[in-house]
């Protein structure tokens, strides 16, 4: 799978990023839960909801002609 997952600091309760080691990806956030994934290079990446939960992440490619 693309989405990998990111570790919340369980006695404070705080997710702490480096924002320069994260570049060009997405990380998606819900009901306590971060995930992470690459963007494509050329594409869509949708995240689907329903009932204003993260249902799923889809992605299109394509590449430059």
């Amino acid at each position: 799978m693309r989405l990998t997952d990111l570790i919340i600091d369980p006695s404070k309760m705080r997710l702490e990023l480096d924002i320069m080691e994260l570049n060009n990806k997405a990380i998606v956030i819900c009901d306590g839960k971060v995930k992470v994934a690459d963007l494509p290079q050329h594409g869509e990446t949708k995240i689907i909801t329903h009932q204003g939960r993260v249902k799923r992440v889809k992605w299109d490619e394509g590449e430059d002609f």
